[in-house]
């Protein structure tokens, strides 16, 4: 079988934004932090990570447990693989000690990440540095991150970030968080509220109670709003709620039935949502600060689920108009709209990425369901995932990865949440304290 050796960048790009096709054939290159891709699969990359050195105040445990998430983060990407401590020939017993490259080189270590951990009136301090071992050399300056106690996480997921993209060239993605709905009870009488919690399930607090249901949360571009749908008035309606004073607001949309599929606009000043009035349901975009609304679609027809385009002047949405549901795009300010979707089958709940390039959806085909990205001109269909019910896709930060809400079938199924990433590689699941549905991925803290 033929083995490409290409240095880490160009392999991940490959393999990462290509959505596609096998790598094709290319020169091999010599250099550091290289990457196997055979027939376009990633060979995850060796990394190792001693524990990090506690350099003052009680700082062994919590040094242990930022190198452990620091871990977890770069290897729940697929594209790392740690080598475990009881392997290393090395030994790091000082931040500051010069690295033995042989020693990690002897077990085929390409990336060692090194630190320290001090911990002084309350405060932790958590620097790094990222080591090429091929090269035998640092990679670029080490960082240093300061914080609370309470917020090591935070910081251990800032040092997971910054070597993820040193290393792939990549924007990051861990420091963030994730709204959803928490669900508890039967399928007949499932209670449900409101939850953020860190992107890998961590550190999970509650908005609302469940004395209603709640669905579809969505964050604003700078994380500190969240959108949803309540019934708490026996009637679907929309509100916004601070995240950190989790205090909240209807939205006034006027006189329609329902009021549902909220979504902010990049500026954070402007609301997307579906309103239904009688029989009919369309689109309607609201300044925030006047409470003004105008009306984007005027058709006989169900128009929902809008997400606005990275640069807020288009909005992809859902339409039966020609018979089934299907994807469509828009002017922001409303106007003619062109259809993107003509595979078989029923397509919803689109949201675009936050790199422009795609568009992530629900389709439901032959029985099964299915979260998949396209092209905003509707080409390079792809399906990332099958089962009994797929749905809700939300893009990572770095529009790399998608998090989605999984049910399983029959009366005592629940949902989970599922990340993949846009290859369709790296599906897992995301560990919650309950079911859970409607992820809305945020922006980096």
């Amino acid at each position: 079988m033929r083995h490409l050796a290409l240095p880490i960048l160009p392999a991940l790009c490959l393999a990462l934004a290509g959505l596609l096709a096998p790598a094709a054939p290319a020169v091999a290159q010599s250099g550091p932090l290289r990457i196997e891709i055979t027939e376009g699969v990633i060979e995850p990359m060796p990394i190792a990570v001693p524990n990090f050195v506690p350099e003052g105040g009680d700082a062994a445990q919590l040094a242990s447990q930022i190198s452990r998430v620091v871990v977890d983060d770069l290897v729940g990407t697929g594209l790392f693989r740690e080598i475990p401590p009881s392997a290393h020939i090395g030994r790091v017993t000082s931040f500051s000690s010069p690295v033995q490259y042989a020693d990690w080189k002897a077990i085929n270590a390409d990336a060692l990440i090194t630190g320290g951990v001090s911990v002084q009136a309350g405060q932790v301090t958590v620097k790094f540095r990222l080591h090429d071992v091929f090269a035998g050399q640092e990679m670029g300056a080490g960082l240093q991150f300061t914080g609370t106690e309470a917020g090591w996480r935070r910081m251990a997921h800032k040092v997971a970030d910054a070597v993820y993209s040193r290393i792939t060239g990549e924007d990051p993605y861990f420091d963030s968080r994730t709204v959803f709905v928490a669900e508890e009870g039967p399928k007949d009488a499932r209670r449900k509220r409101l939850a953020i919690m860190d992107y890998d399930g961590a550190n999970v607090q509650y908005l609302t109670d469940s004395a209603s249901i709640v669905l579809a949360p969505r964050f604003s571009s700078t994380g500190d709003r969240v959108l949803y749908t309540s019934y708490e008035t026996g009637r679907p309606q929309i509100y916004v709620l601070d995240v950190a004073s989790v205090g909240r607001r209807v939205l006034d949309t006027g006189q329609g039935d329902m009021a549902f599929s909220p979504r902010f606009a990049p500026d954070g000043n402007t609301v997307v949502y579906s309103l239904t009035q009688g029989s009919n349901t369309d689109i309607y975009r609201m300044d925030l600060a006047t409470g003004q609304s105008v009306r984007l679609t005027d058709a006989a027809s169900i128009e929902t689920a809008p997400s606005f385009s990275p640069d807020g002047s288009r909005i992809v949405f859902e339409s039966d108009r020609s018979g089934s549901q299907q994807l469509y795009i828009m002017p922001a300010t409303g106007g003619e709209a062109q259809r993107i979707s003509f595979g078989e089958g029923r397509y919803g709940t689109p949201v675009w990425s936050p790199r422009g390039d795609l568009i992530a959806f629900t389709k439901q085909s032959k029985g099964r369901f299915h979260i998949g990205v396209m092209r905003i001109d509707g080409s390079g269909e792809r399906l990332l995932t099958a089962s009994f019910l797929d749905e809700g896709p939300s893009w990572s930060p770095n529009g790399r990865v998608i998090m989605f809400a999984r049910e399983t079938q029959g009366e005592q199924g629940t949902s989970s949440l599922y990340t993949v990433d846009i290859t369709g590689r790296n599906l897992k699941r995301v560990a919650t304290p309950q079911g859970a549905s409607d992820p809305a991925w945020g922006p980096l803290q």
